[in-house]
């Protein structure tokens, strides 16, 4: 198998079938498998390691616990205020999908959904579509378009700065997209890139491929696959702290 047919393998969503609900061809592929895994995880195992008393349970429910405090204490109520706390539930959904997604890349047979740009569209899209109803809901519509065009602008700018700062929200939305997707799937591309030149090398000469190259590729798999699962956390909260103050920024414009 070629290297490239070895990525490909990995990273490219495959479709299994395709699922009929009327008009609608709706595609059953690894990744909406991944995603609906993560989201039974959160109905349903979370709820269950929280109100199940079991000391097994202890250490996991105390890291939720923390993890949850910590949205709440060090990214909502810093960037949205104490009236940020309404939107607390929408935060801790983001931040847990997008880590369970991007942990799910490590379990043998998995993949992470997060490194299909289609999916971190959707998230990114998500989030454009509430940083506008936030600032909406907390300013009012007249008042929230006035204020998408930064205060003390002459009149005669406000025209032109209008569209400016409109591609300006859709940039900072595609940014989320972008990064969250390119981080993803470079780790899964680096990790396979290194099982790869093994049987490059054992092509060449198979003293080299297996009595070399494949000692250093495992160092380097197992140095990379302990770095995926910190950048799996460390982009789970970069999505969720940005659109906070993203979110922030539309509901306090001053």
């Amino acid at each position: 198998m070629e290297l490239k047919e070895i990525l490909e393998h990995h990273i490219i969503d495959h479709i299994w079938s395709w699922v009929s609900l009327g008009p609608l061809q709706l595609p059953l592929s690894k990744h909406l498998l991944m995603m609906i895994v993560a989201a039974l995880i959160m109905l349903v195992f979370f709820p269950l390691i929280i109100r199940i008393k079991n000391s097994k349970l202890t250490a996991l429910k105390t890291a939720l616990e923390a993890m949850f405090l910590f949205i709440r204490d060090d990214i909502v109520i810093p960037n949205l205020g104490q009236g940020g706390i309404k939107y607390l539930s929408y935060f801790a959904t983001l931040f847990f999908f997008i880590l369970i997604c991007n942990l799910l890349g490590m379990v043998p047979f998995g993949a992470s959904a997060t490194g299909n740009i289609a999916v971190t569209g959707a998230m990114a899209f998500t989030t454009f579509v509430f940083i506008n109803f936030a600032g909406i809901r907390e300013q009012g519509f007249a008042n929230y378009i006035k204020h998408i065009v930064p205060a003390g602008v002459p009149g005669w700018l406000f025209p032109l700065l209008f569209p400016i700062e409109i591609v300006g929200l859709l940039t900072k939305s595609f940014a989320l997209c972008v990064r969250l997707f390119a981080n993803m799937i470079a780790g899964h591309i680096v990790i396979l890139s290194f099982m790869g030149l093994i049987f490059m090398f054992g092509a060449i000469n198979p003293l080299l491929g297996l009595g070399l190259t494949a000692p250093v590729s495992v160092v380097m798999i197992l140095f990379v696959s302990l770095l995926e699962i910190f950048v799996a956390f460390l982009q789970a909260y970069i999505f969720t702290f940005l659109t906070a103050i993203f979110v922030g920024a539309a509901m306090h414009p001053h």
